[in-house]
């Protein structure tokens, strides 16, 4: 009876090396895809737009600011409904550059406490990213 065979235990160190070196490549790559990525901060999260009349259409905006060390691209948004317009920027933002965020919102439909929300979504780490806009929506004036 063999207590030691030398060719066996050869053949078990240079598998088990294989994939040790093989999880050690693995966890430093994405170590690596983890560190390059880009990062959406708002200045503003939430916009209080104040008392307004039912008719009147809101412009205002939501500035922000890639800090990640890759290009921000905003693939969509998503919004309550159909009285909100985002137009959102066209072109990848480079790092340490900034944006912005268009929103319309038309009243026409809406009355009394309005809180709304934006999604963002783009290939930050942080996304997708909710924005709110905040208004009380009163009756129109009477002529």
């Amino acid at each position: 009876m063999l207590l030691f065979n030398p060719h066996y235990s050869y053949i078990w160190i240079t598998t088990n090396m294989k994939r040790y070196i093989f999880i050690i490549i693995l966890v430093v790559l994405c170590g690596f895809q983890s560190v390059a990525q880009a990062v959406i901060k708002f200045e503003k999260s939430t916009q209080h737009l104040g008392f307004v009349r039912q008719g009147d259409t809101l412009n205002f905006q939501y500035e922000f600011t890639n800090t990640g060390n890759q290009p921000l691209i905003i693939t969509d948004t998503k919004v309550e409904c159909g009285c909100t317009v985002v137009e959102k920027p066209a072109d990848p933002i480079l790092p340490g550059k900034q944006g912005v965020i268009r929103v319309i919102f038309h009243t026409n439909s809406a009355i009394d406490r309005q809180d709304r929300t934006v999604t963002i979504l783009s290939n930050a780490t942080n996304s997708p990213s909710v924005m709110r806009f905040k208004c009380v929506v009163l009756k129109p004036k009477k002529d």
